[in-house]
């Protein structure tokens, strides 16, 4: 069975823009490989990180929502403690709720882009 999870990871600021979209790509294409299917995807660019991480002050921010077995986690987690890019990263399962909240802010975003 699938559920719904929502994975954010922060990407090192030294990296370009391309080196920024191919690890974005990897993630993507890890979590379609391992029988998982995207639903929605969101860079925040380039922000400010609460505290210093790796001597680091900013920081590239991505999300991905997908649906997947719950074995991917695991799977997916160590790709990004192999990755050196990748200094911060957060998954979670997405109950009803999430998921519901997740779709309104997506179509208030469409919404407010079609204006």
């Amino acid at each position: 069975m699938l559920k719904q999870y929502e994975t954010v990871f922060i990407a090192t600021p030294v990296l370009s823009d391309s080196q920024i979209k191919e690890a974005v790509k990897k993630y993507r294409d890890f979590i379609t490989e391992n029988s998982g299917e995207i639903v929605h995807e969101e860079s925040w660019g380039l922000k400010k990180l609460a505290y210093p991480i790796q001597k680091k002050t900013t920081g590239f921010y991505n999300l991905i929502e997908f649906k997947a077995p719950p074995a991917l986690i695991e799977k997916l987690e160590i790709q990004y403690r192999r990755d050196e890019r990748v200094i911060r990263y957060l998954t979670f399962s997405m109950d009803k709720h999430a998921v519901e909240y997740a779709e309104k802010r997506r179509n208030n975003k469409n919404e407010k882009k079609g204006e």
